[in-house]
């Protein structure tokens, strides 16, 4: 196998590299980047039992609301605070929720017994954040049980505003699956319309399907000038190149110029192809991996395989956590009690969108031994975790350690290899589909939360 230089694979294409802007490059920009919208309300009794008969119930208001728009100003650009109402009967509260609007969840204050906290969950079916602030009541007992009727319902009893902190980032999450758009093409798009509707239906998400005409199309209105220049771009930034030829790299970046541009045409920031079926059966226009890499760097969403559930579950936790994920198939060691997780597609900013990226080599598609891909060599010595959605409201998670970045010609380019907690425990137990998403750093915490204000459960596989 002959490998070449970076040099010796520029003059193969006649011309220096040029380092430009692709002017079809989506924006981060959309509705999915908002600021997520919350109406904050105060409850009350119209006769006061505790903390005391005499509490002054708009002075207590106005020093939650004080601290809460310290909170807002701290979390600037996600999450935006409505509303501040003081709220005391259950015809007050059918009124209020008639008109509610466009919101992303509603941040709950109760500030004496009695309070009516119970006919509001009733009337809003809004995520509900419930804030129970010390000797305001005793509200919280009730919050467990409610939660697994109504779903999409948390609480913090704290005196420490800081406790909020997380639920700021879980709201923009909220809007960000609200406000996001995926487009799937796949082989056979029927088996996957009950699973789309389903996550629609629960999250918000728009889930539109296209053809693989679609792609071919955005792909010979790509600008092949463009996609030549920045290919040279992307084999200058490459430690090496191995099997790829210039043709094969040229059409990989005129696919994800034509990918963009569909992202822009559709108002969309995610896609997942049934890449694999599209190739065998000829009907991709160029191998799709490259194109994935670089929107998966950009805080965009590319995705292997029409993997619905995979898709899902970068948009959850890229957007909470602003660390790109990585679709893996697991390969079980458990005589080392490890996992080695590998795909054909990475990010090179595995540890943050913007930060600094790792280095890569373009190989071409193990699979297939065709096309090209960047097989990236990820950050060893770092915690990492594991997800999937089993089904819209069932998170599967687990966390590792990653021990090596795995170099060898078996499986996927990209591989890290991970010490896990009991290797043969999750083997045993395995479910829910062959992927598992990959993300740099412990979120599990953070997936609790969000499992109880957004309505899914969280399953530890270990």
């Amino acid at each position: 196998m002959m490998t070449l230089t970076r040099r010796e694979f520029a003059l193969s294409f006649g011309c220096l590299a040029l380092r430009l802007r692709s002017a079809t490059m989506p924006t981060l920009e959309g509705p999915w980047s908002e600021p997520a919208v919350v109406h904050k309300v105060y409850l009350s009794g119209t006769q006061l039992h505790w903390p005391k008969p005499t509490l002054d119930v708009k002075q207590e208001m106005a020093q939650v609301d004080a601290r809460l728009s310290e909170v807002e100003r701290k979390h600037r650009g996600q999450v935006r605070f409505v509303g501040g109402e003081l709220l005391r009967t259950r015809e007050e509260i059918q009124a209020w929720a008639r008109n509610l609007g466009d919101v992303d969840a509603v941040l709950v204050t109760y500030l004496s017994i009695p309070s009516p906290l119970g006919d509001l969950l009733d009337a809003v079916k809004l995520p509900v954040l419930v804030l129970a602030l010390p000797y305001a009541g005793h509200h919280w007992a009730s919050i467990a049980a409610r939660r697994k009727t109504r779903g999409k319902l948390d609480v913090v009893a704290s005196s420490s505003y800081g406790d909020l902190d997380p639920y700021m980032g879980i709201f923009r999450t909220i809007r960000h699956l609200r406000k996001s758009k995926v487009l799937v093409v796949a082989m056979r798009p029927e088996n996957l319309e009950k699973l789309a509707a389903s996550f629609s239906a629960q999250y918000g998400t728009t889930i539109k399907f296209l053809t693989y005409d679609d792609l071919h199309q955005a792909f010979r209105a790509a600008d092949r000038e463009r996609a030549r220049k920045e290919a040279l771009e992307l084999v200058q930034g490459a430690l090496r190149v191995v099997e790829p030829k210039p043709q094969e790299i040229e059409d990989a970046v005129r696919y994800y110029h034509g990918v963009c541009e569909i992202l822009r045409r559709e108002q969309a920031n995610a896609m997942t192809v049934d890449c694999f079926g599209g190739l065998l059966a000829k009907k991709m226009p160029a191998y799709p991996c490259v194109a994935w890499s670089k929107l998966n760097d950009m805080g965009l969403y590319g995705v292997c395989e029409a993997d619905l559930r995979s898709t899902m579950t970068q948009l959850l936790l890229t957007s909470y956590s602003g660390m790109p994920g990585f679709v893996s198939d697991p390969v079980f060691d458990t005589s080392r009690n490890e996992v080695i997780h590998a795909h054909c597609v990475s990010a090179t900013r595995m540890k943050g969108i913007g930060g600094p990226a790792s280095p890569y080599i373009l190989r071409n598609h193990l699979e297939t031994n065709d096309g090209v891909v960047m097989q990236v060599l990820m950050p060893a010595g770092e915690t990492i975790t594991c997800a999937e959605f089993r089904d819209p409201t069932t998170m599967l998670v687990s966390t590792a350690e990653v021990t090596a970045a795995e170099d060898s010609d078996r499986g996927c380019r990209t591989k890290i290899r991970t010490r896990v907690k009991d290797a043969e425990k999750w083997l045993q137990s395995y479910s829910g589909g062959l992927h598992r998403v990959i993300f740099y750093g412990d979120h599990v915490a953070a997936l609790e939360k969000m499992g109880r204000l957004m309505g899914f459960e969280v399953v530890h596989e270990m």
